[in-house]
């Protein structure tokens, strides 16, 4: 017969051991969602995509301003201050960025329409440029919001 003293021993091993295979267990667990959270290829890659024509975009509104067909005194430059905000959020991939991105990346495709209409030459050539790079970022960014989302449904399914 045991005594209560082998009990107490034999209740605090299978505690022991159970709080050692509980962490085991949360570190798999952990380990498995830190790898479901890591974004697939095509989505790192849309990313990079976006990353580059928004760059791009950034190089192209402070050259036409500053140096290449400046109007005034290059303040217009400062209309990329919101395109730069967005590369932290990018780098993140924060999906919230990708949005807000998409949204705003219009407001730069009017003024490329407004300025391919109403300038000549060198002007109407960049307006041209910041029309296609809207759109080309818009739709990458679409297709990376859109794959996010399905990986999403997909995990909570």
């Amino acid at each position: 017969m045991k005594s209560d003293g082998d009990a107490h021993d034999n209740a605090q091993g299978s505690a022991q051991s159970s709080a050692r295979h509980g962490a085991e267990d949360s570190a798999e667990d952990s380990a498995q969602a830190s790898a479901n959270n890591e974004p697939e290829p095509m989505v790192r890659h849309a990313r990079a995509v976006v990353l580059g024509g928004l760059l791009a975009l950034i190089a192209l509104g402070l050259a036409w301003e500053l140096w290449l067909a400046p109007t005034g005194s290059g303040t217009l430059a400062l209309k990329v201050l919101p395109l730069v905000l967005c590369v932290a959020g990018l780098l993140r991939h924060r999906m919230y960025t990708f949005r807000w991105l998409s949204l705003l990346i219009w407001l730069y495709f009017m003024e490329g329409v407004v300025r391919a209409t109403s300038e000549q030459g060198l002007g109407a050539v960049l307006a041209s440029t910041e029309i296609a790079l809207s759109v080309f970022i818009f739709a990458v960014s679409g297709l990376y919001i859109r794959r996010r989302l399905r990986k999403t449904v997909a995990a909570a399914a």
